[in-house]
């Protein structure tokens, strides 16, 4: 019989799901990968209320550009394949490159990981390649949080989300007003998906991921690869158009596709036309295509096709910007009076 007289257990954070010892273990495994990253400017960091960063004093007229996303549900494919360091890579890369589509200079960034149940040593991962990727990019892991929060995640879940803060002079914005009829389109390739369009992906590659993605090519790149592949940073292609002053707009190719984002960087009254078979589609698109048998319109509104950043130049500074720039250029269209974008091949 059940003692009634017995004293109550008393209620512990541990009991109720939260191991404060696994979010210390995990701050100690991340400390050297975080401060790896601090630059000059950085006063604190790691272990203080707020991150204190001293803005650099080489930029007139300063303007801040501030960003926050997330990898969205790659962290499934990411946790179940061991590829958690990457998805810390990517969360970098595209709030760099959501910052540098207005001219901005990235300057520091936080992170945020949140799940179930911590796991250090998942942590460690994650942080460590957000860490990598801030040095790469010259910017510091300015500080940052992880969360337990039993009851919200799904336990093996995880979510990663980040900000960052970039500078521009005011004079330097890019913001797509330069823009004009004529202008050309020129396209650097993405990464793959990157990090949009996963939820349809990973209901389509269901049973599927550790097939080739190329059949006629049985030891190649799984289809589980391709959707690993890691969502790049444009800052080194596009950083030295924008010192020289050639670019009179950009597009960060994201979740929505060319028709989704170009038109953001365009100015009211103009439109886009662009031409698909200027550019070589990845095989992981059409295999998925094929998979779940999507329709073309579907692709094009929920991935990015292979292009992951559009650069609008003046016709007259084409052969300049194909110059200075460290990687191949694809001209993919003009920009037409009108609104939105236009496919060739709906034309």
């Amino acid at each position: 019989m059940p003692d009634h007289d017995a004293p109550p257990v008393p209620f512990t954070y541990a009991a109720a799901g939260v191991d404060l010892h696994a979010a210390d273990d995990a701050m100690e495994r991340i400390r050297t990968a975080v401060t790896s990253t601090y630059t000059p400017q950085v006063l604190r960091g790691l272990g203080a209320f707020g991150g204190l960063f001293a803005l650099p004093d080489d930029v007139e007229h300063p303007v801040l550009v501030a960003s926050t996303d997330g990898v969205g549900t790659k962290t499934r494919i990411a946790v179940a394949r061991g590829g958690v360091r990457g998805i810390g890579r990517d969360l970098v890369h595209h709030c760099v490159n959501d910052v540098l589509v207005q001219g901005a200079r990235p300057l520091f960034f936080l992170d945020y990981v949140a799940s179930a149940r911590l796991d250090p040593n998942v942590i460690a991962e994650v942080v460590g390649g957000v860490a990598d990727a801030c040095r790469a990019a010259g910017i510091a892991l300015l500080g940052g949080e992880t969360a337990e929060m039993p009851g919200v995640y799904a336990p093996g879940e995880l979510d990663v989300v980040g900000t960052i803060v970039g500078i521009v002079g005011r004079a330097d914005v890019i913001d797509g007003s330069a823009v004009r009829e004529h202008d050309v389109l020129l396209a650097l390739p993405s990464g793959g998906l990157q990090t949009n369009g996963f939820s349809l992906a990973r209901a389509v590659a269901e049973g599927h991921l550790d097939e080739p993605v190329d059949a006629a090519d049985p030891a190649g790149p799984t289809l589980a690869d391709a959707l690993l592949a890691e969502h790049r940073s444009f800052l080194p292609s596009v950083r030295p158009l924008l010192d020289a002053g050639l670019v009179r707009s950009l597009a960060h190719v994201t979740g929505g596709g060319i028709a989704g984002n170009l038109p953001r960087a365009l100015p009211d009254g103009l439109g886009a036309v662009v031409d698909p078979s200027s550019w070589t589609r990845p095989p992981v698109f059409d295999r998925l295509q094929a998979l779940g048998e999507i329709g073309e319109r579907e692709m094009r509104t929920v991935f990015n096709l292979g292009v992951g950043m559009i650069v609008v130049v003046d016709p007259q500074d084409e052969a300049a910007v194909r110059a200075r720039c460290p990687e191949p250029l694809t001209r993919i269209g003009h920009v037409v009076a009108g609104t939105g974008v236009r496919f060739v091949d709906d034309l």
